[in-house]
């Protein structure tokens, strides 16, 4: 059993293919209004940079209500 540092095991999940994944030490990132979002590649990620507003769920705005 190892000692120190321990492993992030978050499921994240990335928002352009719905990818979990499962290294986020090693995964590629970005930031966007404050929060950091993980990818599976780099292609992903460079997507979500070009228009992120396409990936970011809007129902977890403030005020947002969702009606079935």
């Amino acid at each position: 059993m190892e000692h120190g540092k321990t492993k992030d095991t978050r499921q994240i999940q990335d928002p352009v293919c719905g990818m979990v994944i499962k290294d986020i030490d090693k995964a590629p990132a970005s930031h966007y209004e404050g929060k950091k979002y993980y990818f599976c590649s780099d292609l992903c990620r460079i997507q979500f940079d070009q228009q992120p507003e396409n990936y970011i769920k809007k129902d977890q705005e403030p005020g947002h209500s969702h009606h079935h």
